[in-house]
């Protein structure tokens, strides 16, 4: 691939990730956090869906137990975790504490799957998590929605795991879209019996939900799909520290948000620590 072309595609999928957080904290003004989330992604799994409708479907009813399984955690886990931490936390932060995820699917791929991973990536894993403990200001009280944060990490890296061991059963572009749809309706659920619904419909949060549930959901998943497809798969996860910087730097201008300094230093410590474990990933151990 051209290195321009790669290198713009990277910039605008992370981008989209990043800017996702800051978007989504703008859209809590008029649409409740689960509310929210869920019409974002039944949205964009259903549109997903009509893209992807001559492709083979699964036929196994298990099989489509399996897809819902990773929807309950890739996109009703993840996204609810995230959109509910940021009522109390920054954009800047909630992006860091979730974009950790791949240093727990290091240690989750070692006990379930027996993966095994070199010395560098321990590091990683190591320096990462140092990180962590940094960014939540050098003391483990944590509060709701550093515990979110975290939560998201943790539940995108069960659905990596989950992933790598079903994906070959699916067309990986099948198993986007119902994913999405099937975590988009969990969500819908969640955010009209576990809160106080709350939609305010004008132009503004019209824009917002199409926003995320076209832009930072369809078109982000297929450049990062196509990208992790015609590259190396290592190396193109190890751009993924962009988008914590995208997250903190679109809460910056648009939110006027202020981060305090050892945010930014175990945020750095982080994205090192995902370089390590990503950079140096072997052909055999191609999992993040």
């Amino acid at each position: 691939m051209n290195p321009l072309y790669y290198g713009l595609l990277v910039f605008i999928t992370t981008f989209l990730m990043g800017s996702s957080f800051t978007v989504g904290k703008i859209g809590l003004t008029y649409v409740s956090p689960l509310l929210l989330v869920g019409i974002r992604f039944t949205i964009a799994g259903i549109l997903m869906a009509l893209l992807v409708r001559k492709k083979p479907l699964p036929r196994l009813p298990l099989d489509w137990g399996r897809m819902f399984v990773v929807g309950l955690f890739q996109t009703a886990g993840v996204m609810g975790c995230i959109f509910l931490s940021l009522r109390t936390i920054t954009a800047g932060e909630s992006s860091i504490l979730t974009f950790s995820n791949p240093l727990m699917v290091v240690i989750l791929g070692t006990i379930f799957l027996g993966i095994r991973f070199n010395l560098i990536q321990w590091i990683g894993v190591v320096t990462g998590f140092i990180g962590v403990f940094i960014t939540l200001g050098f003391h483990l009280q944590l509060n709701i929605g550093t515990l979110l944060g975290l939560g998201a990490a943790v539940s995108w890296s069960i659905a990596t795991i989950l992933i790598k061991k079903w994906g070959i059963r699916f067309n990986i572009w099948v198993l986007t879209a119902y994913q999405m749809l099937f975590g988009g309706i969990i969500l819908l659920v969640m955010g009209v019996t576990l809160e106080t619904p709350k939609l305010i419909i004008n132009i503004t949060s019209v824009s917002i939900i199409l926003w995320l549930g076209i832009m930072a959901s369809i078109v982000q998943f297929a450049i990062w799909f196509y990208l992790l497809h015609k590259s190396d798969p290592g190396k193109t996860s190890a751009f993924l520290f962009l988008a914590p910087v995208f997250g903190v730097l679109t809460g910056w201008i648009f939110l006027n948000e202020v981060v305090d300094w050892y945010v930014y230093l175990g945020g750095l410590l982080i994205f090192i620590g995902i370089f390590l474990v990503n950079w140096t990933f072997s052909k055999k151990n191609k999992l993040l």
